[in-house]
């Protein structure tokens, strides 16, 4: 064969690697957690929305949760005028320009905030103080129930749902979540086949600081009370045990940074960053 043949064998083939796992996936939930350097940088903006596209072209049902950006990373939410401004950046921008940018390819999503359905019901959540303490920091809360039934409704008639991290308490206030534990509390209300979140780094290190490839649920709550997994990576790995143990399959950390890293996950038989199982 001639080099263009022999290249355009290798894309076959290609192709055909992916088979096994489109046909494993088909009908399959996969909840992806949407933030960091995918959701910032404009490339990788649109690699995400058309590698979610082709997954939901193939039979998978690819339910989004998306973070704030640097928008609102920053922000320390104390009263209801601040978790407004919150929320306009949640709902009205950045989940737009999410649901945006996968029809602007073809798809057809669907932008829903945690108070759509009751689809989020919300309670205080207190932040723990570096002294130990707890404190009341406002109107920032934690998943109580998840229902599931507007993400069922859209997945059904062919949509792309596609979730702000904001949830409503009991007296109708506004809270907001953070995305990493949304993400995990759907992934277990929806018997999620994979709950991925994207991030800016390569997975879990292990004790030694080298990269973990797999982690058993028990490994992984080993390694939280010995401290080696802490900071930004406590509440991915939270959210992904709360997902195992809610019911879903298998739980994804991945470096969202690597051009077509989702599609790397769910497709080949490396796949990339650190699972974590039961």
């Amino acid at each position: 064969m001639d080099a263009e043949t022999t290249a355009m064998v290798q894309r076959a083939e290609v192709l055909l690697e992916a088979l096994p796992y489109i046909r494993a996936f088909q009908g399959k939930t996969l909840v992806i957690k949407y933030g960091g350097a995918a959701m910032e940088q404009a490339d990788l903006k649109d690699q995400f929305a058309k590698d979610v596209l082709l997954l939901k072209l193939v039979g998978m049902r690819p339910v989004i949760v998306h973070g704030g950006g640097p928008q609102i990373g920053a922000m320390r939410v104390t009263d209801a005028e601040t978790v407004e401004i919150v929320e306009m950046v949640l709902v009205g921008k950045i989940n737009k320009e999410i649901v945006g940018l996968i029809n602007l390819h073809g798809g057809r999503a669907v932008g829903l905030s945690g108070k759509d359905g009751s689809l989020l019901r919300a309670r205080k959540r207190m932040h723990r103080q570096a002294d130990g303490t707890m404190a009341d920091i406002g109107l920032v809360g934690e998943v109580e129930a998840v229902n599931p039934e507007p993400i069922r409704v859209l997945e059904e008639n062919g949509f792309i749902p596609v979730i702000a991290p904001v949830g409503v308490g009991a007296g109708g206030e506004t809270y907001n979540i953070n995305a990493d534990l949304v993400a995990g509390d759907v992934a277990a209300a929806l018997f999620a086949e994979k709950l991925i979140h994207l991030t800016d780094v390569q997975g879990i290190k292990g004790e030694d600081g080298t990269h973990v490839s797999t982690l058993t649920k028990r490994e992984a709550e080993r390694l939280i009370k010995s401290n080696v997994i802490d900071g930004g990576m406590l509440p991915k790995v939270e959210s992904s045990l709360r997902a195992l143990s809610g019911g879903a399959q298998k739980a994804h950390i991945i470096d969202g940074r690597r051009p077509h890293a989702i599609l790397l996950e769910v497709l080949t038989k490396e796949g990339i960053g650190t699972e974590i199982v039961l």
